[in-house]
């Protein structure tokens, strides 16, 4: 059966300048390549290599999606790692799970509530509903609000009555090259209604610290008793290397928010 023209009306020419109209010319119809029969080409090995590198790149960028969606790590050879990096420098390094605390922060109604951590400095357990401006503080901040400020992913830089200027200056430096999530402050020696549990009256003196509240999954927050876990390193003064580690391990990682958005809305003065 012949096959039916197409209805599709040509164009009209452009008139001359004369003003006559030019006849209209008849489309140009290209041969039709017949295909019906033909081998199919096959792929040759630098496409098959493209295509596979491509599934590689695109198995790389969902497992970081689902590692930023979890909220980070904190598992236990992350752990061991900054363990070992920050007894290196001479630091500190405890774990421990917070003590009970209400959602509702009903415990602690008041800035001058009596509160109870069983880290020291705190790294996690009950506060103040209202979390501190992100900032560093040439001063102290009340540490009811600043756990609040590591329960939404943030990494704390403490330091202590007697820490030298010099020391102090240096612990800003580092804030202010990554702030996101990072607040800095003085750790007073008298802290009314507030104890650790199993120290009495414990002071940093001229020590620094730095800490973080961290969860495996955020989701899984306050879910069969999970209320992740609270990690500070106490050192007799500020080590690069150490506090860049413990950093870049823990920063963003709390446990009510997932990781890039705990970095996206902890901004210095928020």
């Amino acid at each position: 059966m012949a096959k039916k023209k197409s209805r599709v009306p040509t164009p009209p020419a452009p008139k001359p300048s004369g003003g006559t109209a030019a006849p209209p010319r008849r489309p140009v119809q290209a041969p039709k390549v017949r295909t019906k029969g033909r081998p199919r080409p096959r792929p040759s090995v630098l496409w098959l290599a493209l295509a596979g590198a491509g599934i590689v790149a695109l198995a790389v960028v969902l497992g970081v999606i689902l590692a930023t969606r979890s909220g980070g790590s904190s598992s236990a050879s992350t752990n061991t790692d900054i363990a070992a990096t920050m007894r290196a420098a001479g630091c500190t390094y405890n774990e421990a799970q917070p003590l009970p605390f209400t959602a509702d922060h009903s415990r602690v109604p008041t800035l001058s509530t009596q509160v109870k951590w069983n880290t020291f400095p705190p790294a996690a357990g009950e506060h103040y509903a209202h979390w501190a401006i992100w900032d560093f503080y040439r001063g102290a901040a009340n540490p009811r609000q600043v756990v609040h400020n590591e329960e939404h992913g943030g990494v704390v830089l403490w330091y202590g009555p007697k820490t030298p200027k010099s020391t102090v200056d240096r612990l800003n430096a580092f804030y202010d090259e990554e702030p996101d999530s990072m607040i800095g402050t003085e750790l007073p020696a008298r802290l009314p209604g507030i104890s650790f549990v199993g120290l009495h009256h414990p002071t940093l003196g001229s020590k620094v610290a730095i800490s973080a509240w961290t969860i495996d999954s955020y989701r899984n927050y306050f879910k069969n008793g999970d209320l992740g876990t609270g990690i500070v390193s106490v050192c007799p003064t500020f080590n690069e290397k150490a506090f860049t580690a413990f950093r870049d391990a823990y920063r963003g990682n709390g446990p009510e928010f997932p990781r890039a958005y705990s970095l996206r809305i902890n901004k210095p003065g928020t």
